[in-house]
C-alpha cells in the first residue's frame, strides 16, 4: 500500500472534553462500525471506562474515508485519555502519529490538561488541528473560547472548527482538515524493517499482542523479527490491523498502525517503547523510544490470602503489558505479609489499577496508605530513596530529608480566587504567579510537595470552584523539609502499613484523625484495643476501642455474691491474657479511610 493516502492522528484534551463521543461520530460518519454493533463510548472497551464516563486506556482504530476530492485516504485513528495521571498514555499515542486533533469544550474553555496536551503533541513534532465540541449546548460560547485559545494557545482563530460531536456537526469538515493538513507518514519501504512497540495486550489463546507503527519497511506474516531491547526473535503468526476489532491480514506497509502476534507466553519479554526490526535484514539502530516514566505514587498491595501471592504475581505481569507507566517489586510486611510495593501516576492511576486487578483478574487485595518517595541523606552523607516509611534509617542516622515537589497550574474562575488561594495555602504551597487568561479565567503557578496533592486535591479544586477548576503539575525535584515518620500502634505493636512520613507540624493532628477513624472502623474485641500515635518514640495521639461486654454471670440467679465474683475475677485473668495472645483483625476499609485522613 502506498503512503501517500495514509494518515495517522490522535485526538488530545482536557477529561470531558468530549474525545470518546467525536472518535464514536467519525466512525459513525465514515461507515467504520455497523450500525446494528454500534454503541457510545466504542472504543472504551474497559467495563471501568464506561462506569466513570472516562478513557483510561488509548485505543487505536483504521479508518477507510473518502474525501471530497474524489480520492479514498486510510485514517488511523488513536483515542487518548485526559487526565493528567494517564499522560504516558497520552505520550505514546503521540509517537505513532503525525498529527493531532486539540479538543476544546465550548463551555468550560482551555483548561490545565489542554495546554499540556498540546505542548506534549509540540514536542513531537505533529500537526495540530484545533476543533471546538459542543457547540450545540445553550451555555456555549464558541467565540469566546475561540479567543481562549488564540490568547493561550497562540492558534489563528481562523483555523479553529466548531463542531458538534453528539450531533454530528462540522464532523466531516474535520475529517476533510485532517487528510489537507496532517502529512502522510514519512519512512521507505525498500529499508530494513523498524516497527514502533506502542501498546501491548494478553490474550489467552493468542498470548501477547503487540501493537505496532510500521516506520520503516514491512512486517509480513510468517517472517522472523528481532527485539532490539532484548536481541529475542520470534516467528510472526498473525498480522493485523484493528477495526476496531482484530482483523488479519497478511501485511503491515510502511506507516501502517496494526498489531502482530508471535505465540508469545510471557508478558516480561515485550517491552513497549521496543523497536522490531527484520533478523534477516536487521536494522542498524532502534528507533527513539519512550522515556522511562518516573512513579510519583507508591503503595503496597497485598493479596488478602497469602496462598493467592502467586496468581497475584501473574495478573500484575499482564497488567503491566497494557500499562507500561505501572511498576512493582515483592516486599513483605510484618502486619499483612508478602505483596508488591506498587509505583503509580497519581492516586486515580492507583484506584484504576487495583479495580482492574480486581474485576479483571478476581484478586482479593489489600492495598496500603500511598506515600511518596522521599531521599534521605545520612550523617555520613550517603542520599538513599525511601519508597516505604518502614525503610527509614534509624534517626540517629538522617542528617536531613528531602520531599518531592511540583510546580502546578490551576485554572480557575476569578471569582473562586480567595478561597483557592486560601485552599492552596493549608497544603503548604509557595505562591509563584497569577495570570488573568480573559475575563473569567485565571491561571495560577504554585509549588507544593507533593504528598499534600495526591490524594484528594484535584477533588476539592474542583469543589472549591463549583466544577470550573482544572489541574495539571510537573515534577520539579526534590527540597530539604522537616518531616517526621509517623506511626501507628495497635496494642503496643507498630502496624506499617499505617506508617507516614509527614511534616512536623502536621503530626499530631494526622495522628489524631487517623486514631479517631481506626476507632470507628476497627471491630470490637473481648479486650480493650489501643490505638497510639508516635513519632520517634513519643506518643502523640491515643484512642481505645473499648471491650465488648459478656454476662458471664446470667446463669447465676440467686446465691452468694462470692460466687458471682469468682466468675468475674476469672473472666478478668482470661481477658488479660486475650489481650496478650489476641490478634487484631484490621478490614480493608481501615486502610482505604487513612488515604482520606486530612
Amino acid at each position: 500500500m502506498k503512503q501517500d493516502p495514509i494518515r495517522n492522528f490522535s485526538i488530545i484534551a482536557h477529561i470531558d472534553h468530549g474525545k470518546s463521543t467525536l472518535a464514536d461520530r467519525i466512525l459513525e460518519i465514515t461507515g467504520a462500525i455497523d450500525k446494528r454493533t454500534f454503541h457510545e463510548q466504542l472504543l472504551d472497551d474497559m467495563d471501568l471506562e464506561k462506569e466513570r464516563g472516562i478513557t483510561i486506556k488509548a485505543s487505536a482504530v483504521k479508518i477507510r474515508y473518502s474525501a471530497k476530492d474524489g480520492q479514498a485516504y486510510v485514517l488511523n485513528l488513536i483515542d487518548t485519555p485526559g487526565h493528567v495521571d494517564f499522560s504516558f498514555e497520552v505520550s505514546k499515542s503521540l509517537r505513532a502519529c503525525e498529527g493531532a486533533l486539540l479538543l476544546v469544550d465550548a463551555t468550560q474553555g482551555v483548561e490545565a490538561q489542554t495546554v499540556a496536551n498540546l505542548f506534549l503533541a509540540l514536542e513531537h513534532h505533529l500537526t495540530i488541528v484545533p476543533v471546538i465540541n459542543k457547540i450545540d449546548l445553550s451555555t456555549a460560547e464558541p467565540e469566546k473560547v475561540k479567543r481562549q485559545i488564540h490568547n493561550i494557545l497562540g492558534i489563528d482563530e481562523k483555523d479553529i472548527l466548531p463542531v458538534s460531536a453528539k450531533l454530528g456537526l462540522g464532523v466531516v469538515d474535520v475529517l476533510e482538515r485532517i487528510v489537507q493538513k496532517v502529512p502522510p507518514p514519512a519512512g521507505s519501504p525498500d529499508e530494513p524493517l523498524q516497527a514502533l512497540v506502542f501498546d501491548s495486550n494478553f490474550d489467552v489463546y493468542r498470548g501477547v499482542i503487540i501493537y505496532v507503527r510500521v516506520f520503516n519497511g514491512a512486517l509480513k506474516k510468517g517472517m522472523k523479527i528481532r527485539m532490539m531491547a532484548s536481541g529475542r526473535e520470534y516467528q510472526v503468526l498473525e498480522t493485523g490491523v484493528l477495526t476496531p476489532k482484530l482483523a488479519p491480514c497478511d501485511l503491515l506497509d510502511c506507516g501502517e498502525v496494526g498489531y502482530i502476534t508471535c505465540n508469545i507466553r510471557s508478558a516480561k519479554e515485550v517491552e513497549n517503547g521496543d523497536t522490531l526490526t527484520g533478523a534477516a535484514r536487521p536494522a542498524e539502530a532502534a528507533l527513539p523510544g519512550y522515556k522511562k516514566v518516573k512513579p510519583l505514587v507508591f503503595a503496597g498491595i497485598y493479596p488478602v490470602n497469602s496462598k493467592d501471592f502467586g496468581t497475584l504475581k501473574d495478573a500484575m505481569e499482564k497488567l503491566q503489558l497494557s500499562d507500561a507507566s505501572f511498576v512493582y517489586e515483592v516486599e513483605s510486611s510484618a502486619s499483612v505479609g508478602f505483596g508488591f510495593r506498587c509505583g503509580f501516576l497519581g492516586l486515580l492511576h492507583m484506584e484504576i489499577v487495583q479495580e482492574r486487578l480486581e474485576r479483571e483478574y478476581d484478586q482479593n487485595l489489600v492495598v496500603t496508605t500511598p506515600s511518596v518517595v522521599y531521599k534521605v541523606r545520612k550523617t555520613n552523607g550517603e542520599v538513599v530513596e525511601v519508597e516505604n516509611p518502614s525503610k527509614m534509617p534509624d534517626l540517629s542516622q538522617i542528617d536531613a530529608i528531602l520531599e518531592p515537589f511540583v510546580e502546578a497550574t490551576v485554572i480557575i474562575p476569578p471569582s473562586s480566587m480567595g478561597a483557592v488561594l486560601e485552599f492552596c495555602e493549608q497544603r503548604r504551597g509557595t505562591y509563584r504567579s497569577t495570570d488573568y487568561l480573559s475575563e473569567d479565567r485565571a491561571k495560577i503557578l504554585y509549588e507544593f510537595p507533593l504528598s499534600e496533592i495526591i490524594v484528594d486535591f484535584y477533588d476539592r479544586i474542583k469543589s472549591v470552584t463549583k466544577g470550573y477548576g482544572s489541574l495539571d503539575y510537573e515534577y520539579k525535584g526534590h527540597r530539604e523539609s522537616d518531616l517526621v515518620k509517623m506511626d501507628i500502634l495497635i496494642n503496643s505493636e507498630v502496624c506499617d502499613s499505617f506508617s507516614s512520613i509527614v511534616h512536623r507540624d502536621k503530626a499530631h493532628h494526622k495522628g489524631k484523625a487517623l486514631c479517631e477513624k481506626l476507632k470507628e472502623l476497627i471491630p470490637r474485641q473481648l479486650f480493650e484495643v489501643a490505638l497510639q500515635a508516635s513519632v520517634g518514640g513519643k506518643i502523640i495521639a491515643r484512642e481505645s476501642i473499648r471491650p465488648l461486654g459478656k454476662n458471664v454471670t446470667s446463669k447465676c440467679y440467686g446465691g452468694d455474691i462470692t460466687r458471682k465474683r469468682k466468675l468475674w475475677e476469672k473472666q478478668k485473668e482470661g481477658k488479660k491474657r486475650m489481650k496478650q495472645f489476641g490478634r487484631v483483625e484490621i478490614p480493608q476499609e481501615a486502610f482505604l479511610a487513612a488515604l482520606k485522613v486530612e
